[in-house]
């Protein structure tokens, strides 16, 4: 057995597994499908800051969070945001076990955003 060889962590396997979009493929999606629901699973502190438009604001930290997906319509198409990407991936996820088909991640969150 390798001791040297590096372990990929295990939020970049579940990031693997997603719909990843860097900032322009995420723009371009928003602005080519006007059906096209934006989540911004940050903090309250952090939406009001600064948010993209029309994005829905759902606190990944809210204890109804899992409830709060329960009410969307898992027929649309969302793309899900957070401040580095790394809220989003656990959020995608948890939407994508719930039975939601067409989620993406925005690759490094408003981090990334220029």
């Amino acid at each position: 057995m390798n001791l040297d060889a590096c372990e990929i962590n295990r939020w970049e396997l579940l990031r693997r597994q997603l719909n990843n979009l860097d900032q322009q493929h995420f723009q371009n999606l928003i602005q080519e499908n006007p059906d096209v629901v934006v989540l911004d699973v940050r903090t309250q502190s952090e939406y009001e800051i600064e948010h993209l438009p029309g994005a829905i604001h759902m606190n990944y930290f809210d204890y109804d969070l899992i409830e709060r997906f329960e009410a969307l319509d898992k027929s649309k198409t969302y793309l899900i945001y957070c401040r580095s990407g790394r809220r989003s991936v656990r959020v995608c996820v948890l939407m994508r076990n719930s039975g939601f088909t067409n989620v993406y991640n925005m690759d490094g969150g408003m981090k990334a955003w220029v």
